[in-house]
């Protein structure tokens, strides 16, 4: 089935190259275990478990991470019927529909293809929105969906959770075992911890490069089949500004999963890591929505919905 979302040949470079890239810091770091820890079964199995475990059920790991469950269509009709309308409109399969019982307003997408997908919006996202501003961040998540950058992020962000695991493990390992080892056997944790967060660093930025260009790919996508960037542009105004008022302390267990957010999960005072944001700044997004608006012919007025 060929979804009607606007293609972005720059997005699929992007998605193309990063995975390259990314696949060969993989086989370095796998060869690099192999070689220190001198074992090539342990070290296979054991990635490729993990790579089974976040590309199969990465869409539940989400949703259990953010107290996400499945709703039917009569428990949210009014959310469903929106679903429904942007699939026909972009001829792309239902996803799976769920909901998150959390205040910070926000959504997101994930699953492994358009065929196995989960859209899922907090209960602050549904009672801050209107129906158009609502339908503006639907197609923007669905857009992720079509565009299959969400496997690609997902499968993207595996190398550095394997790689931050291991370098969490060597250290609690050598800060309470220490003593207990020789000098090789340390040189041996101290030499993967090194390769680990090597690895985790250079697939962050990687990662963070993607993810940026990609929000605003999916921006794009949503404002033209939609027509309505204005729309958009009021849910991403508000919704920014909603989250920058949460205390910083409930924001730290859903910022693991801003990638995949429809705007990250930052406190009023995000400072550095507005430097390693996984999304371009509201300003860049708005501006870009103007755009699309002038070229439409809509009269877009950001934080208002027409």
């Amino acid at each position: 089935m060929q979804s009607r979302f606007r293609s972005d040949r720059r997005l699929t470079v992007r998605m193309t190259v990063t995975l390259f890239l990314l696949g060969l810091l993989y086989v370095a770091f796998v060869a690099a275990l192999i070689v220190l820890l001198k074992s090539v079964v342990l070290v296979v199995v054991i990635a490729a478990a993990m790579l089974g475990a976040q590309y199969w059920f990465s869409d539940r790991i989400a949703l259990f991470a953010m107290r996400g469950r499945v709703v039917e269509r009569e428990e949210y009709p009014e959310l469903h019927a929106v679903v429904d309308r942007l699939c026909a409109i972009a001829n792309m399969p239902k996803p799976v529909v769920a909901v998150s019982e959390m205040d910070m307003p926000n959504a997101f997408a994930t699953g492994r293809n358009p065929d196995n997908a989960v859209v899922c919006v907090t209960t602050g996202l549904l009672r801050r929105l209107e129906p158009a501003e609502l339908e503006g961040v639907l197609a923007h998540e669905l857009s992720h969906v079509a565009h299959k950058d969400v496997a690609v992020i997902t499968i993207a962000s595996f190398l550095g959770v394997i790689a931050g695991l291991i370098v969490r493990f060597a250290f609690y390992s050598q800060l309470f075992g220490g003593g207990r080892r020789d000098q090789n056997t340390a040189i041996v944790f101290a030499a993967v911890m090194g390769v680990s967060a090597a690895v985790y660093a250079i697939s962050f930025l990687l990662i963070r490069a993607l993810s940026r260009y990609r929000e605003l790919a999916a921006d794009r996508a949503a404002a033209l089949l939609t027509g309505r960037p204005s729309a958009l542009a009021s849910a991403l105004t508000k919704v920014s500004g909603d989250i920058a008022r949460i205390p910083t302390k409930d924001l730290r267990t859903a910022q693991a999963f801003n990638a995949f957010y429809f705007t990250p999960a930052l406190g009023s005072e995000p400072g550095v890591a507005r430097l390693f944001s996984t999304h371009p700044s509201l300003e860049q997004r708005l501006e870009q929505l103007g755009r699309i608006s002038g070229e439409l012919g809509e009269a877009a007025t950001p934080g208002r919905a027409d």
